[in-house]
């Protein structure tokens, strides 16, 4: 098993720094992901990132409305502009925004944020981190001649969300700032950055990537977005991250394991984990048998079901993409914990695609298995899929993926079928990219 471990870790340019998670003296040494911005921008409590967003969008605050608003979004067709050569440029600061979430002084917002282990739970943070993403586009695609916006800007994709400490203490206020990065002609890439105060100066948590995308106001289809200018050499150097982010996630894409066989030296450690498992005491490519600290990964799943009702419904009537990565988080979480026998910490975010919207009334399912292991970590992917009640049809709406930290060396997963080795090779390559990033002191967010 561990043969076959160690030919997957020669794959990768770098070899990663297992057993501990870089401290805040790497995390520092590190590109900001959002640059400092003196007297720019606004500051807003992270509890009206919501509010402002419905005055933006001119959404209905109740269900019973939501009919007629969207009615009412119709008529602001007429507002899109046609090509992007309409719209005046913007640059990074015109965007920027500063949010605080102010736990050290509000006791009763902090309860919504607790865990029973003292600490913040990561999943309210990817809802703030999604729902002030939305808001910095909005910002950059203001139009000053109307207050509500024709655009609908929903999350595409998160790139990247990557730690810099394991635990977010909450009983000191979090600062969340961001702005817009990189613009194409409908897409727009948003770089947020976390810190907490400490001593009455902020300390760096989190660095986060999303990509949002444009539409009309019936999120029907695409919209011309503000064009975006840099000034000074580092905006250009963030533009031009930007673009190669936006590169990789091609070539990431062309190179997926659902598209291209994998290659000849994934294949062979593959074979090297199969022959692993035969029963020495049979000649049969049918008798498996486990190697000694190891786990079947069809034995790691965990399954959810949640129905969805109004409550958790967007600005556009749909559920909250931030609720579906918090539910998603979680039972990753419950599945790192039930695997590990640990408390696991959030370490890695990574490649997070919205496939389809989630409509209310619809049912949603979310599967969570460990599709790699190495040494104290565990990547863990869960699948989410929707129907309506009653309809025996079910399409997927996300994947995630996430990477947990635990204080004490795990089993290794083995796969048994073909599609689970699929999923092991794929949590492999997201590993090792991880680990070869943050060994090399880089972070998504340059």
């Amino acid at each position: 098993m561990w043969r076959a471990a160690k030919r997957f870790c020669a794959l990768s340019n770098g070899r990663a720094i297992l057993g501990r998670i870089p401290g805040q003296e790497t995390f520092n040494n590190r590109t900001k992901g959002t640059f400092n911005i003196e007297g720019e921008g606004s500051s807003i409590p992270m509890t009206d990132v919501r509010y402002k967003l419905l005055e933006v969008v001119g959404a209905s605050s109740h269900w019973c409305d939501h009919v007629k608003s969207m009615e009412e979004r119709k008529l602001l067709h007429s507002l899109l502009p046609k090509n992007q050569k309409e719209l005046p440029p913007r640059r990074m600061k015109d965007s920027y925004i500063e949010a605080i979430l102010p736990l050290g002084t509000q006791t009763q917002l902090r309860e919504k944020y607790l865990t029973v282990y003292n600490s913040v739970r990561f999943g309210r943070i990817l809802e703030d981190l999604d729902s002030l993403g939305v808001l910095i586009c909005y910002t950059h695609t203001k139009i000053d001649s109307t207050k509500i916006s024709p655009f609908s800007i929903v999350t595409a994709l998160v790139d990247k969300i990557d730690l810099c400490q394991n635990v977010i203490s909450p009983e000191r206020d979090i600062k969340f700032t961001g702005h817009v990065s990189w613009v194409g002609k409908t897409s727009m890439e948003v770089k947020m950055h976390m810190s907490q105060l400490q001593d009455t100066v902020y300390h760096p948590v989190l660095d986060a990537t999303f990509v949002m995308v444009a539409r009309d106001p019936e999120n029907k289809g695409p919209a011309f977005i503000n064009p975006l200018v840099p000034e000074g050499p580092e905006e250009e150097e963030l533009f031009k991250q930007g673009e190669l982010n936006k590169r990789k996630r091609v070539a990431s894409r062309t190179a997926s394991l659902l598209k291209m066989a994998p290659t000849a030296e994934e294949r062979n450690a593959i074979h090297d984990l199969f022959l692993n498992t035969l029963d020495p005491r049979t000649i049969s490519f049918q008798s498996r048998v486990l190697p000694p600290n190891s786990v079947w990964m069809e034995d790691t799943k965990l399954k959810s079901l949640h129905v969805c009702h109004p409550e958790k419904r967007n600005i556009y009537n749909r559920i909250f993409g931030g609720f579906l990565m918090r539910k998603a988080f979680e039972l990753g979480w419950a599945t790192a914990c039930n695997f590990g026998a640990s408390r696991p910490f959030p370490f890695t975010v990574d490649d997070i695609m919205f496939q389809r919207p989630v409509e209310i009334g619809s049912l949603l399912y979310f599967s969570s298995q460990v599709c790699f292991t190495e040494k104290n970590y565990i990547q863990v992917r869960v699948h989410s899929v929707v129907s309506f009640p009653g309809s025996k049809e079910y399409k997927t709406t996300n994947v995630f993926h996430f990477t947990f930290f635990v204080e004490k060396e795990v089993p290794s997963v083995v796969p048994k079928t073909y599609g689970d080795s699929m999923l092991y090779l794929d949590g492999y390559r997201r590993f090792m990219a991880t680990m070869h990033q943050k060994s090399s002191g880089k972070s998504t967010i340059q």
